[in-house]
């Protein structure tokens, strides 16, 4: 596995290990998706993510409004 300092960039969606303040590289790519809006997040912009539901959210209205979907749950 990769952490995001030595992840290759290749075009296209990578597949994500969120942790608590990093993730992992399980896929290389350049890009996730927004769990809330599906919107295209470049890793080198990626801030917002859950790792207990292992998501990504493209900003921090979408990371309260999924917050707020799953009733206050983390």
């Amino acid at each position: 596995m990769m952490n995001k300092l030595d992840t290759p960039r290749i075009p296209g969606e990578a597949k994500i290990r969120y942790l608590d303040g990093d993730y992992q590289v399980l896929s290389p790519g350049d890009f996730v998706r927004c769990a809330v809006t599906g919107e295209a997040i470049p890793l080198d912009e990626l801030k917002y993510w859950s790792v207990s539901r292992q998501e990504a959210y493209v900003d921090v209205i979408a990371s309260v409004k999924r917050y707020e979907e799953a009733g206050g749950v983390a």
